[in-house]
């Protein structure tokens, strides 16, 4: 039987570890709700505890609190939205409300944010000529994530199990310092010998 603890124990630190992946501020329990079916059911969803993500559409300071206008996207197992582009699409939009002054040269058009709130019913807002209800968040935590940096590696091949430069083992080019598991293939140069004097 005791042979079982040491997995029993390595099975609840690698749970535990999934769970840390989240930041700590957006950590929780929350109603499984859209904003699209949160507008759909008017008020039904009021009062519903949320953790929503997406891209910044618009940042406007008011008086005594700012507001969030936001693309809705699914959340990874970070909390953190996806990104534009991907395959997971929009959930619709939604504004969040803080008290407070958010600068919106900081908080800018397409930034990733996440935040956690209670369901406030909806703001009726213009996109064009449309006639569109935002359902709104009262915010109790605004998490700005830093912005995605592209990392060119330059010309070549990549594994996309293995990632490049890398491989899954001991050294730059792979298992056993073999370049048969990923790793890096550069731009090839053929250089040919100048033709013969006949």
């Amino acid at each position: 039987m005791s042979m079982y603890k040491p997995l029993i124990l390595a099975t609840a630190v690698a749970t535990l570890a999934a769970c840390a992946t989240v930041p700590q501020p957006l950590q929780g329990t929350y109603t499984q709700v859209t904003s699209v079916s949160a507008q759909q059911e008017s008020n039904g969803a009021s009062g519903a505890q949320v953790r929503w993500g997406g891209q910044i559409i618009e940042t406007k300071p008011g008086p005594q609190e700012t507001c969030f206008y936001i693309l809705q996207r699914q959340l990874d197992d970070q909390a953190r939205p996806h990104a534009q582009g991907n395959d997971s699409g929009t959930q619709g939009r939604f504004v969040a409300c803080r008290a407070g002054f958010y600068d919106p040269e900081v908080f800018t058009h397409g930034r990733d944010i996440t935040v956690t709130g209670v369901i406030q019913g909806s703001m009726p807002e213009k996109i064009g000529e449309y006639n569109y209800a935002y359902p709104k968040v009262e915010a109790n935590v605004v998490y700005l994530w830093p912005e995605r940096v592209t990392v060119n590696y330059g010309p070549g091949w990549y594994d996309p199990f293995w990632g490049p430069y890398w491989g899954p083992g001991w050294g730059p080019w792979g298992w056993g310092g073999y370049g048969y598991y990923g790793g890096y293939y550069g731009t090839r140069v053929i250089v040919r010998p100048p033709p013969a004097h006949r």
